[in-house]
């Protein structure tokens, strides 16, 4: 038998083992702009490349991201779904490896639990994924779910094998889903504040998706956290997750003067993950001078500009530094938090066909801590 016909055999045994349906249903994209919808539809299964894995999506997250990708919300920015997503969203999928490709057998077996990134893949080849530190980010080869892959809203899905991340003991599929993008986006912002323990951040927008994980991990590596929001049941949420403080900016007079008053002389770091221009109208004058501002959260507005004037970052001498998602590194040490019982999502559980209902409450402002929908 050749080799060839060797590795066909293989493949097609290993993909036996589990029954694999030829049809799935998945959130599929409609219409445009904002009255742009996703509701469920049947479509055929894509088995692996040689490269791939096939992962049976038990539960994905539901970003931000995605319901601007499905509503346009940033197409101002650039940012719309391409033809190759087959018009499915999401990017924070867990589940179980139910195929592997042929080159991939070193690192996968069926039974796996894998999960699913906003990067779906990398070239790691480029000046970008051979440098380290974090660059392969960068990467112009990558390739994004739910942006120009076929996302995690849907029942079965395509996964680069490479890229694929590991979702350790101690993890449960709906927690590690919302860690995918979520979680690991406030890890790394936490991280790039540069705030040291014993050291206050402030973060605006502390009650919602990523404000509320960005709470857990500012906790968990010792600083003291403002949490910057509105309404009762979002102040809740941060002080039970360990904020020390909480500013309401709905019936605070003057939040940068009350921010200033609990510290001082100002926060070591600003960490937005709020998305409106008041957010990052506000954002530097919370800063004590030298500090840091982190912009995370992507506003739909294209005309919302982050910063201060320059005189004022001269003056005070304020770093301001972008912040996204996180490299595979990053990933696994936001999910070590959770297997260590740090840090876990504060879940919102739905079903795939609930999509729309659960963006227009995100749109809305009304949904605290994340969302995460059952898929199979």
């Amino acid at each position: 038998m050749t080799s060839t016909a060797k590795n066909l055999l293989a493949r097609t045994l290993n993909i036996a083992k589990i029954e694999i349906p030829k049809h799935q249903l998945a959130a599929v994209r409609v219409g445009e702009g904002e009255e742009a919808k996703a509701p469920l539809q049947t479509i055929d299964v894509v088995l692996p490349g040689s490269d791939d894995v096939l992962v049976k999506i038990n539960w994905t997250g539901l970003c931000g991201s995605d319901d601007a990708l499905i509503t346009d919300g940033l197409a101002g920015n650039g940012l719309t779904m391409q033809p190759e997503t087959k018009g499915i969203a999401g990017h924070e999928g867990a589940g179980v490896v139910v195929a592997v490709g042929d080159n991939m057998h070193h690192r996968w077996k069926i039974g796996d639990r894998a999960g699913i990134k906003w990067i779906w893949s990398i070239c790691g080849e480029c000046e970008f994924c051979t440098n380290g530190g974090g660059e392969e980010l960068h990467c112009p080869n990558q390739k994004v779910s739910g942006f120009t892959a076929p996302g995690t809203f849907q029942q079965y899905a395509v996964s680069d094998g490479r890229y694929t991340t590991r979702i350790p003991d101690g993890v449960s599929n709906e927690e590690a889903a919302p860690i995918m993008c979520g979680g690991v986006t406030a890890y790394s912002a936490c991280k790039k504040s540069g705030v040291r323990p014993g050291q206050w951040v402030a973060l605006l927008g502390a009650g919602g998706g990523l404000g509320h994980l960005a709470v857990q991990y500012c906790k968990a590596m010792g600083m003291r956290v403002i949490a910057i929001d509105h309404g009762d049941a979002k102040r809740d949420l941060c002080k039970s997750l360990g904020a020390e403080e909480f500013v309401d900016y709905q019936t605070t007079e003057g939040v940068a003067a009350e921010v200033k008053r609990i510290t001082t002389l100002g926060a070591h770091g600003v960490v937005v993950t709020a998305f409106t221009k008041q957010a990052y109208e506000t954002a530097p004058s919370l800063l004590r001078p030298k500090g840091t501002m982190v912009v995370v959260g992507l506003p739909h507005d294209a005309s919302v500009r982050a910063g201060s004037t320059p005189f004022d970052i001269v003056q005070s001498q304020l770093k301001i530094v972008g912040s996204m998602v996180g490299t595979a590194k990053d990933v696994e040490e936001a999910l070590d938090f959770t297997a260590r019982d740090l840090v876990h999502p504060i879940l919102t559980k739905g079903t795939l066909a609930e999509v729309d209902h659960f963006v227009q409450r995100m749109l809305a402002g009304d949904q605290p801590g994340r969302v995460v929908l059952k898929v199979s």
